[in-house]
């Protein structure tokens, strides 16, 4: 089969590319998946980099890339049901913590991190499910419902945001969404109340000024950042929902603002989710799918001999819809 390959840490161009690997077997408990779309998150971007905290080497000799991604099952190790075969999944954790991931024409995985795709999704959609949707499905409704409440999402224009964004509308929460002055007009057609440019010197008194008491729920992309403006714009006994920090992986905290509005700082890491909540985020996604209210932005497809230029894309940063391969 036709796989993209990594061996060192390195610039796109120069460590990627795409040779013959033998196609993979399933193991007992597992599935192959016939690769149709393979999703690119930053994280992916960030392994092949070498720019991960505390990784000084690549974990394995030979790295398949890329966690995310969707495909139709062809084969099934023992244990596992024949009928799965020539179901339409959607695959997560695909290279965490293994070295062969979804950025081949097969892949062989264990047999619940491939989800049965609900009808109607396509396979573009479904590879956008993995890391980009579960984050937000977690950050949402990590702590249950957001009915009546507020949720502020910051980067609202961005992979997770934009999901977060439509998930915590349609969970009936009041939606406060900042993002850059140019994608205010797509955040708010997906479903946000009030839109921030998130570079206003006002902000913190914009937000206020549409929410007196605060807001409840927070899903914040760049912690470090924006503490100082979470502590002001957060309500007593609020939840502030990160799932990154990467202008600022060391960040300062101002606990005693935190403390005097008893503050929780709950960090979602998707690849480790326990199975509970995992679940709980996978019955939230396609919920919102049969409700039709989950919808995504035309995505960016490579060929897989293009692997190079979809991660300088990723890499980038400032775009529109998901970037995916397809072998």
């Amino acid at each position: 089969m036709k796989a993209v390959t990594w061996r060192a840490f390195g610039a796109a161009a120069e460590v990627l590319q795409v040779e013959d690997l033998p196609q993979p077997v399933p193991a007992a408990g597992e599935v192959l998946v016939k690769v149709a779309f393979s999703g690119v998150n930053p994280s992916d971007a960030k392994a092949r980099s070498g720019s991960r905290p505390g990784v000084t080497k690549p974990p394995f000799e030979l790295i398949v890339p890329h966690s995310d991604g969707a495909g139709v099952i062809t084969a099934v190790g023992d244990g596992v049901e024949a009928a799965r075969v020539g179901e339409r999944v959607w695959i997560w954790n695909g290279q965490w913590q293994r070295p062969f991931g979804t950025c081949a024409e097969y892949v062989a995985l264990p047999a619940d991190q491939a989800v049965a795709l609900p009808e109607g999704v396509s396979l573009e959609d479904g590879a956008v499910l993995g890391i980009p949707g579960l984050t937000a499905a977690q950050t949402v409704f990590g702590d249950g419902d957001v009915a009546g409440q507020t949720v502020l999402v910051s980067g609202g224009g961005g992979s997770v945001g934009y999901l977060a964004v439509q998930l915590a509308a349609w969970g009936g929460a009041e939606v406060i969404a900042t993002c850059g002055a140019r994608d205010m007009a797509r955040v708010k057609a997906a479903g946000a109340t009030h839109v921030f440019d998130y570079a206003s010197p006002t902000l913190a008194e914009d937000i206020l000024a549409v929410r007196p008491g605060g807001v409840d729920r927070a899903v914040e992309v760049e912690l470090g950042p924006n503490l100082p403006l979470l502590c002001e714009v957060m309500a007593p006994l609020g939840t502030i929902a990160a799932y990154g920090s990467a202008k600022d992986m060391a960040p300062e905290m101002p606990f005693g603002p935190m403390l005097f509005k008893a503050l929780k700082l709950d960090i979602t890491l998707i690849y480790i989710l326990p199975k509970p909540e995992r679940d709980a985020a996978i019955a939230r996604l396609h919920a919102a799918f049969a409700a039709g209210a989950l919808s995504f932005e035309a995505p960016n497809v490579f060929a897989l001999n293009e692997v190079a230029a979809a991660h300088e894309l990723v890499e980038a940063g400032g775009r529109k819809g998901a970037v995916l391969l397809a072998p």
